[in-house]
């Protein structure tokens, strides 16, 4: 299962650092989130889906073709 992490942050413009701070991780564990090496608890999922405005669904949605 593919993550959108990183594409719908970058989508808000909000640094990544910042959303770390909010989720109270460290900037690396959102790094290895956004890069598949490993995935939120869901409480933590949840907390990030909020933040970007978005279905805890949405965060590891395929890309829909067009």
């Amino acid at each position: 299962m593919k993550s959108r992490i990183g594409e719908l942050i970058d989508a808000t413009g909000f640094k990544k650092k910042y959303i770390a701070n909010l989720l109270e991780i460290s900037p690396t564990q959102l790094s290895n989130w956004i890069a598949g090496r490993s995935h939120p608890p869901m409480e933590k999922a949840f907390k990030l889906a909020e933040i970007l405005n978005v279905t805890v669904d949405e965060l590891y949605e395929k890309e829909k073709e067009e």
